[in-house]
């Protein structure tokens, strides 16, 4: 992995805005990030209970990397742990990953304890998705280093926590907007729907529309809206959108289920639009290798994972790291989704390895 990034101070104040209201949000980061839970085994050589730990032997001889992720069997989680089982190892460490099968930081605390009165672990990575997550990091971090991914945290708000890594979602709400104007020529208009109004997705929408007025003033965007979480009322609500105006020829989701949406909407509609959506599971991908979809947000699922493994191998061994280590998402057209297919094909060799 390359060297720490500091994020310089005109940044940070999106990372205050963002936690307030992570707690309400929570389950809505995760649906942005892509699919539902799945309940199936973390992979082949899970230990322990139905619901204890999914653990990655590794064979290290330096000691143990530990991941704590509640809701551990989500396909985007799994990604996650992919990139860090496969960074782990190249490290030369074992590598245990641990959570409950739904996002309970408590139902996944017992767990976590159970694993650390073995000793030898020498760092861990533990996902705070929101503040009810900040007093174990703050009793799992007397002893341990922790580093968190993917959801912003500022620095001083979880006591033990020693650094974050993720992307930063003002970055790619500009970019998504800069690739739809020039994918448009500068003329156009652009629907936007979200998840939910939530401060995360309402972030993203208002700086792609401020960044589109900026740069491409003969782009119009119309006003966000709920496009929701379940696939047939998502696209039969986009589908009304573009009944509403005849105009719309691009469309931007903040949401993981978004390139779906918009692309069942364009078939429907018999319309052709330059559509956005937001994350690299296949089947995003392969709306975008098939043309139905432009482009979509390449949130750093599996750069988050491997990132976090080289941040705690270097606390491990007694060094410094950076707290902010932000990480580029890239916007993934199709010359690019041979790339992300790859960074998949690892995520899943590394959990049946």
């Amino acid at each position: 992995m390359k060297g720490h990034i500091t994020l310089p101070s005109s940044r940070r104040w999106v990372r205050g805005v963002l936690l307030a209201a992570l707690a309400a949000i929570a389950s809505v980061a995760l649906a942005a990030c892509g699919s539902s839970s799945d309940s199936g085994s973390t992979n082949a050589s899970s230990g322990g209970s139905a619901n204890a730990n999914a653990s990655s032997g590794g064979g290290g001889s330096k000691g143990k990397l530990l991941w704590v992720q509640p809701l551990r069997n989500n396909p985007v989680h799994r990604v996650m742990q992919g990139g860090f089982l496969t960074e782990c190892k190249r490290l030369g460490y074992s590598c245990e990953i641990v959570g409950s099968e739904e996002l309970d930081m408590p139902a996944t605390a017992p767990l976590v304890d159970a694993v650390l009165s073995k000793g030898g672990v020498k760092a861990m990575g533990v996902y705070a998705y929101d503040p009810s997550t900040y007093p174990f990091i703050a009793r799992w971090g007397k002893d341990h280093k922790i580093v968190s991914w993917h959801i912003p945290v500022p620095e001083g708000t979880a006591q033990g926590l020693t650094a974050t890594t993720g992307c930063v979602p003002t970055e790619y709400a500009r970019n998504a907007a800069v690739a739809i104007g020039k994918k448009l020529g500068g003329k156009g208009t652009v629907a936007v729907t979200e998840g939910s109004f939530n401060t995360v997705e309402n972030l993203v929408a208002k700086t792609f529309t401020d960044t589109m007025k900026a740069q491409f003033p003969n782009v119009k965007v119309l006003k966000p809206q709920v496009e929701g979480f379940d696939a047939p009322a998502a696209k039969a609500k986009a589908v009304s959108i573009l009944q509403s105006d005849k105009s719309i020829n691009a469309a931007f989701s903040t949401t993981g289920g978004g390139p779906v949406t918009w692309a069942g909407a364009q078939q429907a509609s018999g319309r052709r639009l330059t559509i956005i959506g937001m994350d690299y599971v296949q089947q995003n991908l392969d709306l975008v290798k098939s043309g139905e979809v432009y482009a979509v947000v390449g949130q750093p699922l599996f750069q988050e994972g491997a990132k976090t493994a080289d941040l705690l191998a270097k606390l491990a061994t007694g060094g410094t790291v950076s707290y902010e280590n932000p990480l580029p998402a890239e916007i993934i057209t199709k010359d690019l989704v041979p790339k992300y297919e790859g960074l998949l094909q690892q995520a899943a060799a590394a959990e049946k390895s």
